[in-house]
C-alpha cells in the first residue's frame, strides 16, 4: 500500500507555493497518494494562476491536471477573492471545519500532514 501524504499549502508567498506544488507532484511521481490543499492566503493563487502567466503556473497546472488538488478552503478562498476562480475552474471547495478543511479528516484516513 502507498504511503499517503496530505500537503497542506498555507503560505501565499510565490516560492512557498511553487514547492508545496513541487513536493505533491514528486511524492506523487515517487508512488505516493498524495493530496494537495490550498489554504490560508495559498488561495489567492488559484485566481492568479488562472489566465496570467506567474512563475508556478506550469507547475499549478500540471498538479491539477494530475488531479492533486485536493481542495481550496472556502472561507479563505472567499476572503482572498478567489473563490469565482476556484469554481471555475472547477476545484473541490472544503467547508466542514468553520468554513475551513479538517485536518483531522486526512488523519482519519491515514493521511501524514505536510505544512508548507
Amino acid at each position: 500500500m502507498a504511503r499517503k501524504v496530505a500537503i497542506f499549502a498555507f503560505n501565499g508567498e510565490e516560492m512557498c507555493f511553487i514547492h508545496a506544488l513541487m513536493n505533491a507532484l514528486d511524492t506523487k511521481d515517487k508512488g505516493y497518494d498524495v493530496k494537495l490543499i490550498i489554504e490560508g492566503s495559498a488561495t489567492r493563487l488559484v485566481k492568479e494562476a488562472e489566465g496570467e502567466k506567474k512563475p508556478f503556473t506550469a507547475l499549478y497546472v500540471k498538479a491539477k491536471d494530475a488531479g492533486l488538488i485536493d481542495c481550496v478552503c472556502r472561507a479563505c478562498a472567499s476572503k482572498m477573492g478567489s473563490l469565482e476562480s476556484a469554481k471555475d475552474q472547477e476545484l473541490p471547495l472544503c467547508d466542514e471545519m468553520f468554513g475551513h478543511p479538517r485536518m483531522a479528516r486526512y488523519m482519519d484516513d491515514g493521511y501524514e500532514i505536510v505544512v508548507v
